[in-house]
């Protein structure tokens, strides 16, 4: 019953955060019309800029993306790869080391991703669906450590209260509360509901790899350093409590999909896709992030399911 009444909650905050952002681009969106009627516009054909490069305007569909830095990845990310291998058009208001808490629950999150649908619809076309994606931000990094306890303690592993306070709670509420404000945006601009795409996260291996080998200032590792923190040597210890993570992230994800309110959501499964075992440094650039032969194989399956 409480589960439910949260839901219910997660619901109608969702409902109320769109309805601010929608007022905030209503006035923006006027702003705009003012300024375009004032100006003098002198409308010319579209220019070829290089001969070499023939402009096409065939595309397998537009898609809108919010998420973190499995969208924004330097060099090569899904998003990268539905648009040169696929035919996709996207519109992305993703951003690395964004949390779900931070989509959900910012202004500004919203209302960039409200612009981008604007920006779509304003070209005549409507969106063929919505990806989102994150999870991963909530709890990897400085927040790893509170979910496990110690390796010599009489409950070694994830710390079931905690993980459950996190995933089941906070995470479930957070996708709940964006889940309805980008469908309630989409109903506004289009009078029903896109398609949203939502998938989890593949196993990994916690070996202490940062961005670029992680020195100074560049970002990571993300796990490393909490399982050292409580105890946790042995690397086959350490992906077996990321498999019991990432199932319990996917469980609470897959259960919000294609359920009422939300039938047009659809979870992808990501587990499998990568390799752990001896060659995973080949799909694993490092701890959180796939490499570019990782990437192709994930996008690989955006593909399918769109």
């Amino acid at each position: 019953m409480a589960k439910r009444q949260n839901i219910s909650k997660a619901i109608v905050v969702g409902k109320a955060l769109a309805a601010a952002t929608l007022k905030r681009r209503a006035q923006a969106i006027e702003k705009r019309r003012r300024v375009l009627a004032k100006a003098k516009l002198k409308v010319e054909p579209t220019k070829r800029v290089l001969a070499k490069a023939p402009v096409t305007h065939a595309s397998m569909g537009v898609l809108i993306a919010e998420g973190d830095s499995w969208f924004d990845y330097p060099f090569h990310d899904i998003l990268s790869d539905l648009e040169d291998s696929y035919g996709f058009d996207v519109e992305s208001a993703a951003h690395r080391g964004d949390t779900v808490e931070d989509m959900a629950y910012s202004d500004g999150q919203l209302d960039d991703f409200s612009r981008r649908v604007e920006k779509v619809l304003r070209m005549g076309v409507e969106p063929r669906a919505i990806l989102l994606s994150g999870g991963g931000n909530d709890v990897a990094g400085d927040e790893f450590a509170i979910l496990l306890n110690y390796a010599t303690s009489s409950y070694p592993g994830l710390n079931d209260s905690i993980v459950t306070g996190v995933i089941d709670q906070r995470l479930r509420e957070a996708y709940v509360t964006i889940l309805s404000a980008i469908t309630a945006i989409c109903k506004h601009h289009l009078g029903h509901p896109v398609p949203i795409v939502v998938h989890g996260y593949d196993y990994p291996v916690p070996d202490g790899r940062g961005f670029a080998g992680g020195w100074g200032p560049l970002p990571g590792p993300w796990l490393e350093p909490g399982f050292r923190r409580k105890g946790y040597s042995e690397i086959n210890r350490r992906k077996q409590i990321c498999v019991e993570l990432i199932d319990r992230f996917d469980t609470m994800l897959a259960g919000l999909a294609g359920k009422p309110p939300f039938g047009h959501v659809r979870f992808l499964n990501l587990r499998g896709t990568l390799s752990t075992g001896s060659t995973y440094k080949t799909w694993w650039a490092n701890e959180l992030h796939p490499t570019q032969k990782g990437f192709d194989a994930v996008t690989k399956k955006f593909a399918a399911i769109l």
